[in-house]
């Protein structure tokens, strides 16, 4: 697929950040518009209809977090955070209110490649084809079966409970996407109490011994500790 055809945002206020990145994503194929502001930020997703967004915090005008929420009011447009901030709290708000990534600086460019790669593949993939009811998803060597609720890795079925099944379908709806501990918790449960977490981990454990990871090794999914869970693209 020619990635001419995906128009990217760059929401970033530093000239020279904005300048390395436009370069690199230019190069490799990709259509870019920049904006310094939130404010022209705003102007500019109406005009041009981005495909993805990479948005930083520390803007001149508000918060960068402000234009994540604006944009979520009405639309499903791939966002990554690419911010200075490091602190955990700050990723998982920007995570919770519907941030797909959140890079940190100073950061690789190949990384940030993969990561604009990765999410444009999934969104296209849950836009275009489904991973809902009725549909499929296949990574590596496990299948799942959403119309029968059933796991396979190769050819054998893979017995999980009923929590643990919604949990892996709802990573593999998101492949690609790191979903916070809050946003699993609230789409499982409805609710999060004390153990919500530890109930989590507690499943989360479960399924990957069933799906034949050993500890260290993480075929499916990746854990990003104190945030949340991410079911890995297939090239990963």
């Amino acid at each position: 697929m020619n990635n001419n055809k995906y128009k990217v945002l760059l929401v970033e206020d530093d000239e020279n950040i904005t300048m390395l990145l436009s370069t690199m994503l230019e190069t490799a194929g990709y259509q870019v518009v920049v904006a310094g502001t939130c404010n022209t930020a705003e102007m500019m997703f109406l005009s041009y209809v981005p495909d993805i967004i990479i948005l930083d915090l520390g803007l001149p005008d508000k918060d960068g977090i402000s234009f994540l929420k604006k944009v979520r009011e009405n639309y499903l447009t791939p966002i990554i955070i690419l911010s200075a901030r490091s602190e955990e709290k700050t990723k998982v708000q920007a995570l919770d209110l519907g941030a797909n990534d959140y890079i940190t600086k100073p950061f690789g460019s190949e990384e940030l490649l993969a990561r604009v790669r990765a999410i444009l593949r999934s969104y296209r993939f849950s836009a275009d084809e489904g991973r809902f009811p009725g549909g499929e998803f296949v990574l590596k060597n496990m299948h799942i079966n959403y119309d029968k609720r059933k796991v396979f890795i190769d050819d054998t079925e893979i017995k999980l409970t009923q929590i643990e099944y919604n949990i892996l379908a709802l990573l593999s709806e998101q492949c690609g996407k790191l979903l916070t501990y809050a946003t699993i918790i609230k789409a499982i449960w409805g609710c999060s109490d004390e153990g919500s977490i530890k109930k989590l981990q507690v499943n989360m454990a479960n399924i990957r011994k069933k799906l034949g990871s050993t500890p260290g090794q993480n075929d499916y999914i990746v854990n990003e500790i104190g945030v949340g869970y991410r079911m890995k693209e297939e090239n990963e």
